[in-house]
């Protein structure tokens, strides 16, 4: 049984949400889904076309992408809508 056996449909999808989006830290991944940076590369590989998945490591790589919280800019900061819902403990509430 692999690590992504565990999760929902719906759970892969918002980790590859997750995962896909620049300013979503592996930080915020493995505080939800408590999945390392290498288990999500795992994930992405056998959920993605080959292309898409290299075209996003290549990504992730290349400093385009705020992927991990020590490359990031402190100016950085996520905006938060007042309308978005709070993320409580493990799960996201607004789901």
């Amino acid at each position: 049984m692999t690590k992504s056996d565990q999760f929902s449909p719906k759970d892969l999808d918002r980790i590859i949400e997750m995962a896909w989006e620049d300013r979503t830290p592996f930080e915020a991944i493995k505080f939800q889904f408590s999945l390392l940076e290498k288990e999500v590369i795992k994930i992405m590989r056998s959920n993605l076309k080959e292309s898409s998945f290299k075209r996003w490591r290549k990504r992730v790589n290349s400093g385009v992408s705020q992927k991990h919280l020590k490359k990031r800019s402190t100016e950085i900061t996520r905006f938060k809508c007042s309308r978005q819902k709070s993320i409580s403990g493990n799960k996201i509430s607004k789901r």
